[in-house]
């Protein structure tokens, strides 16, 4: 385990400010605890908040249900190779119901898309005509 940059803001010697954006994410996640990636954001409190916000309003409910946004945060942050997004999110796919299955399908789904992607990267074909859209979807 790696020491963090900065050190965490525990909540009890949190500024008002902070405190605020730390309930309202136990409260949001029903919970009693606030994970070390917040605690060191609230260095700074605008970016507390901002993040804390973007983060409330992606991962809510929508056209996609929460599971399946968690194996898409689990397969951008392995991309990525953000070890703490992906221990966060796959917790959090696991509390929405997936499975080792499921886990291992969405690594096998990274894996080979950036294999493709780096072999298209790198050949440069040109996109397929049938790709492109016939207009702009509005």
């Amino acid at each position: 385990m790696t020491a963090p940059i900065l050190p965490l803001v525990e909540y009890e010697d949190a500024s008002p400010q902070v405190r605020e954006v730390y309930d309202d994410i136990m409260e949001t996640r029903g919970s009693d605890w606030i994970n070390n990636f917040w605690k060191v954001l609230a260095h700074d409190p605008a970016t507390l908040k901002r993040t804390w916000q973007d983060v409330k309003q992606v991962m809510a409910p929508g056209a996609l249900d929460p599971l399946t946004k968690e194996l898409i945060y689990i397969a951008v942050s392995a991309t990525n190779g953000c070890e703490y997004c992906t221990y966060s999110h796959t917790a959090g796919a696991r509390a929405k119901s997936m499975t080792d299955a499921q886990l291992m399908e969405v690594m096998a789904v990274v894996g080979m898309a950036n294999e493709t992607n780096r072999l298209a990267n790198g050949l440069r074909p040109p996109v397929d005509a049938q790709f492109l859209p016939e207009h702009p979807r509005t």
